[in-house]
């Protein structure tokens, strides 16, 4: 029998949309209130959200603080500070031959919208973009992930505690089974999907016969590359921290690292003593490192281990779901670690030796989310920033980009579809509807027939 959505949900998703034609987010001094209440029930709830992520994937609790409930709580105010100018008409010039009128743009909520988390970052990756929903006026469905499953249930009580069950319905379940009936029953105004580029592939295409539009934060192979002129004890520190925050469970982490050879030797002699100093002698025995989020994921990661010279690290244990922080050398570029995400501990080190070289590295596994680049040249900085295609990224740093509210995030290509964070998620989940307005008084007739050969003359001195 097919599946069809919980009758309660679709109940549910009509109220919504019930509540959003009768204006209840019209107001942004009432959006900018709903904010502040969400905000105020994260941090009430810190503990216990910090507890549910330990429990779901053993996330240290300050990963889980930097990466989700301090940077959410920021996105969450930031918006509700903002909100009110983001929401104002925008003016902007309007041509010589269009006059006299004034031209503005008028940001406006497009309606519901549904919110499709993943479950690496499973607090972050929902109430993130429902922060940039609220803030544009629209309702949403959440789906949370079923793989985080007390965070999921957490997310619930959040929305519950912040009073916005009129504004928000949480849907629960798994997503293979939830997501295509819901898809089908549902027209949503707008799909905002994080996680995998097949599933996004999948939701895309069960979007269009609709026409609903959608945005697709996918990922990819992201390289780190460390330049001969990089300071590379700086370099080691961050892309090892980059690698093994969340146990490389991270869209944005760095997948694998591009060496110059003259660094090459020293680059692993550096990486060796910064593992340790971050995990001791048996990282298992750490409480700072993370865990695989299930068997399935563990059984890929080990794998990967078989392709390639372990250098460091490799051991695991499958009934802890845990892999050691490994460095891999010698690793064919046709193998399984150097074509998908690893999406793990497991960090490819290769050599280059000249610019040609690097571009064809980086070229085999095109448009990924983030890049980082290490060095101290002008030339490969500006080659990193305008010539290499990825979504966005660091230079002489790794991750931190995600936390600037002020810098639009997303993907290209293959990696992604839109972008958001503060402003631009803001534009993502709005309207921006432009209006003319023309005086009803003066009016130059220009564009009138009968059409005449002055006119066209004046047409052509106002178009240059």
């Amino acid at each position: 029998m097919e599946a069809t959505p919980h009758t309660h949900s679709l109940d549910r998703i009509a109220a919504l949309r019930t509540a959003f034609e009768r204006g209840v987010l019209r107001d942004p001094a009432v959006r900018a209130k709903h904010l502040l209440r969400l905000a105020g029930a994260l941090h009430r709830h810190e503990d216990a959200v910090l507890e549910a992520m330990r429990a779901d994937m053993g996330k240290p609790v300050m990963e889980a603080y930097i990466a989700e409930v301090g940077v959410l709580g920021e996105e969450l105010r930031n918006a509700a500070h903002e909100v009110a100018r983001w929401a104002a008409p925008r003016p902007v010039p309007t041509p010589l031959k269009l006059q006299v009128s004034s031209s503005t743009v008028h940001p406006c909520p497009l309606g519901v919208v549904l919110v499709v988390a993943p479950w690496n970052y499973p607090l972050l990756l929902v109430l993130g973009p429902l922060a940039a929903a609220l803030a544009a006026g629209n309702c949403a469905v959440l789906k949370p992930s079923e793989d985080a499953p007390r965070t999921a249930m957490l997310v619930e009580r959040l929305v519950r505690e912040a009073g916005l069950q009129e504004l928000v319905h949480v849907v629960q379940g798994a997503g293979r089974e939830v997501l295509p009936p819901l898809l089908d029953a549902v027209r949503f105004d707008h799909v905002f999907f994080t996680g995998s580029a097949a599933v996004g592939a999948r939701i895309a295409a069960q979007c269009a016969p609709k026409l609903v539009p959608v945005t697709l934060e996918l990922g990819g192979k992201s390289p780190a590359i460390v330049d001969r002129s990089a300071h590379l004890p700086g370099a080691v520190r961050r892309i090892a921290w980059s690698k093994f925050f969340n146990a490389g469970q991270t869209c944005v982490s760095a997948d694998h690292v591009l060496v110059h050879a003259d660094r090459y030797d020293a680059f692993l002699q550096a990486f060796r003593a910064e593992v340790e100093r971050m995990f001791g002698a048996d990282p298992q025995r750490s409480p700072h490192l993370a865990r695989i989020v299930n068997d399935r994921r563990w059984q890929v990661l080990r794998g990967h281990l078989d392709h390639g010279t372990v250098h460091l690290g490799g051991g695991h244990d499958r009934s802890a779901r845990y892999i050691a922080p490994t460095v891999l050398t010698d690793v064919p570029l046709d193998s399984p670690p150097m074509r998908e995400e690893i999406f793990g501990p497991l960090l490819p080190v290769l050599p280059w030796r000249d610019r040609d070289e690097l571009a064809a590295l980086t070229a085999r596994n095109p448009e990924p989310l983030s890049a980082y680049l290490f060095a101290r040249d002008a030339g490969l900085e500006r080659w990193f920033t305008q010539e290499l295609p990825f979504g966005g990224g660091c230079i002489n740093d790794t991750m931190v980009h995600f936390g600037n509210a002020h810098l639009p995030f997303g993907g290209v290509g293959r990696s992604g579809l839109g972008r958001y964070h503060g402003r631009a998620g803001f534009d993502r989940f709005s309207n921006l509807k432009g209006v003319m307005h023309s005086n009803d008084r003066l009016d130059p007739g220009v564009r009138y027939a009968p059409y005449r050969p002055w006119q066209l003359k004046v047409l052509r001195r106002l178009f240059r």
